[in-house]
């Protein structure tokens, strides 16, 4: 857990949500899976996925926190910082996925949001947001989340994984320095340090 950084400068953590309170395993076919896609986007923390505590301590002093607004999320950050204002904003919604066709396959969900997510760059997004328009989001996102932290020497993000992903890449080329690593577990944090 990345909660060490140095705090002299601007920081922007980054933290994705708990574990959302519906099955993660379930082996399904393409039709299944894109059900499984709405359930999952309106599903809420489970409430068995508490935060960590030393999580928790890195935004005790928070007075704001910023949210997609999906439940996940929303209730993620009222986990970690109850005493925070939240301001949900569907910006930060995650990248969408659609399932792709692809008959007589069953899989578990896992790896049908991988093949999802590589479709996806490859040009499949029927009827959803696609990579271009996805990473605007992202760099209008990375500039509220900057101005916030110049603003108070910190901003905080409780949202999704690859969106996430795709802030940080923008405050990577901004100059950002980065503590730990973005990767898919529940209560993953990244923190971005302004270096410029």
């Amino acid at each position: 857990m990345p909660v060490d950084a140095p705090s002299s400068s601007p920081r922007v953590i980054l933290i994705r949500h708990g574990q959302p309170d519906i099955a993660l395993a379930p082996r399904t076919s393409h039709t299944d899976f894109a059900g499984y896609i709405d359930d999952y986007e309106e599903a809420g923390l489970d409430p068995a996925s508490l935060p960590p505590e030393e999580l928790r301590d890195l935004l005790r002093e928070l007075r704001t926190i910023f949210t997609s607004g999906r439940p996940r999320s929303h209730q993620s950050a009222q986990a970690l910082a109850p005493h925070a204002e939240l301001i949900a904003d569907p910006l930060f919604q995650e990248a969408p996925l659609a399932s792709p066709p692809i008959p007589l396959l069953r899989m578990t969900v896992a790896k049908w949001a991988v093949v999802s997510r590589i479709l996806w760059h490859a040009g499949f997004h029927p009827q959803i947001e696609n990579p271009r328009d996805a990473a605007r989001r992202a760099v209008r996102g990375a500039d509220i989340l900057v101005a916030r932290a110049r603003a108070d020497g910190v901003a905080a993000l409780v949202a999704h994984g690859y969106f996430n992903w795709m802030i940080g890449r923008i405050l990577r080329k901004r100059g950002f320095s980065r503590t730990g690593t973005h990767q898919a577990r529940y209560w993953n944090a990244v923190i971005y340090q302004d270096r410029t």
